[in-house]
């Protein structure tokens, strides 16, 4: 509670304290309500009406000064304990009510907005009704588009080079090759047999030659 709502409270609460004894025994002590007054989203403008009702009746009235009010709900001849106290700013019902008591004394801030009711009457707010029972489920949407192939991946690395394999089986022996052609008679056989033979006359008779000169 703001400190400027707090005093009006404290001053209506000492105004009625200020009131005879013999008073009192006559009249039963009022409920008083203060708080901020809001009308379609917007601070109330000074000047703007807010009634107190029960039972359809209005009860009270006054009006709305820098956002906030002050009234007074006086039961008088009728008796109002245990009732509920609705009200109205410009004729537009609010969202707040209270349990009028006496001698009360209660900050409430009214809410109203423009449609929610008219100035002639005040009617209680319904009960709220049972939930209804849960729809069907409805039939499944046809399948969406398929979605744009994705981007090709980039190329794998090389992997590394394997161990070396073991040594294969030595192979089997090739066949043999045909035999070669016989090569052709030499026609010089008898020569080479003859100068060999020459040769080692010759030899010899060098030789004795070469012994024949040392001795002599």
């Amino acid at each position: 509670m703001t400190k400027t709502r707090f005093l009006t409270l404290v001053m209506a609460l000492a105004l009625l304290l200020a009131i005879p004894t013999a008073a009192f025994a006559q009249r039963v002590p009022p409920h008083v309500f203060v708080g901020s007054v809001t009308l379609d989203g917007a601070t109330a403008a000074d000047g703007a009406a807010v009634t107190a009702w029960i039972g359809g009746e209005q009860v009270a009235a006054t009006t709305a000064t820098g956002g906030s009010y002050s009234l007074i709900v006086d039961q008088g001849d009728s008796s109002y304990a245990g009732e509920t106290v609705s009200f109205k700013v410009s004729g537009a019902n609010t969202a707040e009510s209270a349990t009028w008591v006496q001698g009360g004394g209660d900050e409430l801030n009214l809410v109203a907005t423009t449609g929610s009711g008219a100035a002639g009457g005040s009617g209680e707010q319904g009960a709220q009704g049972a939930t209804g029972a849960k729809g069907a489920k409805g039939a499944a949407g046809p399948a969406g588009p398929a979605g744009p192939a994705g981007a090709d991946g980039a190329a794998g690395s090389s992997g590394s080079t394997g161990p070396a394999g073991p040594a294969g089986a030595a192979g089997s022996t090739g066949p043999a090759g045909a035999a070669g052609a016989d090569g052709a008679d030499g026609g010089g056989g008898a020569i080479g047999i003859v100068a060999l033979i020459i040769a080692i006359v010759a030899l010899v008779a060098a030789g004795g030659a070469f012994m024949t000169g040392r001795r002599a």
